[in-house]
């Protein structure tokens, strides 16, 4: 069993609600198979409620109701798994290259009976045209400057990018910001969420993107 603190436990069962079993499930999948297959350091597994599942999992108060969500980089499924669990009225796409993560993802989906979750084989670049969604996310994929060219044209012009990000979020997204207009994204903000539930808030860039109208 994972140690939990008190206070990450009330905050699992506020995020989770009557499917923190599910959530119980996926972080021992973290801490036995997905550390042995390279996709968790052994370091990480005393840290994997606060530092990982929960800093994905408060992002979904920023997602809108019935979203199809892609997420970028899945790896372990961090955010993607801990969102399809926290959110079973959400569709996710988890988009990961790397066949012995997307293997291990798959087991994991189907242990823990995940019907809200579909697994994509590829790089994000070539999932463009693909998949039909309204929101992407991402986290420690790479610097926002290359991340928006990864994340935004899977919009196919309209939705959200709702990305987590470090201490430098600000920093990272005025480098982008021009590139970020160029791809469509009319607004964007750095936002902190789950600052009532956890000790270190996790911090997010979040895109607005929409189509430009063209005048007749």
């Amino acid at each position: 069993m994972v140690e939990i603190t008190e206070a990450e436990h009330r905050a699992a069962e506020k995020i989770f609600g009557d499917r923190l079993g599910l959530a119980e499930r996926y972080v021992e999948h973290l801490a036995t198979s997905g550390t042995e297959r390279g996709l968790i350091g052994p370091r990480e597994i005393p840290r994997l409620w606060g530092r990982h599942v929960l800093n994905c999992a408060v992002i979904e108060s920023e997602i809108a109701q019935g979203s199809h969500v892609a997420d970028v980089g899945s790896g372990a499924g961090l955010p993607g798994l801990c969102l399809a669990i926290a959110r079973p009225d959400l569709e996710l796409t988890l988009i990961e290259p790397l066949e012995r993560r997307v293997i291990w993802l798959q087991e994991v989906v189907d242990d823990l009976g995940l019907d809200n979750v579909t697994i994509m084989r590829t790089r994000a670049e070539l999932a463009v045209g693909m998949v039909k969604v309204n929101v992407v996310t991402a986290r420690a994929v790479s610097a926002l400057s290359n991340l928006a060219g990864l994340t935004i044209p899977l919009l196919d012009g309209e939705g959200e990018v709702v990305a987590i990000k470090g201490r430098s979020a600000a920093e990272e997204l005025q480098k982008a910001a021009k590139l970020i207009r160029r791809l469509g994204g009319v607004q964007t903000s750095v936002v902190t969420v789950g600052q009532d539930l956890l000790d270190e808030p996790t911090t997010v860039v979040r895109i607005v993107v929409k189509k430009s109208r063209k005048i007749a």
